[in-house]
């Protein structure tokens, strides 16, 4: 007795190769566009005086903070009186390098904007530029002797010298273990006077952070 003939599988039928190739496609699409959908940023607008620590690591807000607290102790101290008394008038600062001597990798240049603001905002001395910027200024001062009317161009050998630079440090500390880590911050700062290397004022300012990670919850 024969055996009725077997129908040919479909390409399509359950368990076909062709059938589960397509349903992995469909659904790698279909994860792809669920991250895709998830992985969209929000974003908030903040203040800019706000704090906001996410990482723990130095931010805008230490390079603030740090920069207007320890200009003020400069301040306060009685050598920029001592200045004013014997020389009739404002002394000039000019704002060397700040070095990065931290476990980061940080702009320093964000913090000497910070500290030549915090000079200026004061009123009580007066900033001149830095090595950097004043080859810009030297350049157009030349171009004006040479292109600009008599009347309007600025004369050579007028810059003011400054009296004092300000140099300093940024060194960090940390200390882990399991999931917490304290980053311990301590910025040097020191006021040398330029004509006699005399420090002075020597100011620090210390910040210590902890930071504890999460545990992951499934």
């Amino acid at each position: 007795m024969s055996r009725p003939a077997r129908s040919p599988r479909s390409r399509f039928s359950p368990g076909s190769p062709l059938r589960s190739a397509r349903t992995g496609m469909a659904l790698a699409a279909a994860g792809l566009l669920l991250f895709g959908c998830s992985s969209t940023p929000d974003v908030t607008r903040e203040e800019v005086d706000s704090t906001i620590d996410l990482s723990g690591f130095w931010n805008d807000t230490d390079s603030r903070v740090v920069s207007q607290e320890m200009i003020q102790d400069a301040l306060e101290q009685p050598w920029a009186d001592e200045f004013r008394s014997t020389r009739g008038q404002r002394p000039t600062v000019i704002v060397g390098e700040v070095r990065n001597l931290s476990h980061e990798h940080l702009n320093t240049q964000t913090f000497v904007k910070d500290l030549e603001r915090a000079w200026v905002r004061s009123g009580r001395v007066r900033v001149v530029a830095a090595r950097d910027q004043r080859e810009g200024v030297r350049d157009e001062r030349s171009d004006q002797a040479r292109f600009s009317s008599l009347e309007s161009a600025k004369s050579m050998g007028r810059e003011l010298g400054a009296d004092f630079m300000l140099l300093g440090q940024i060194n960090s500390i940390l200390d882990s273990a399991g999931r917490e880590t304290v980053r311990y911050y301590q910025v040097e700062l020191e006021l040398i006077d330029i004509e006699t290397n005399e420090k002075a004022w020597i100011g620090q300012k210390k910040i210590k952070k902890l930071v504890s990670k999460k545990r992951f919850k499934f």
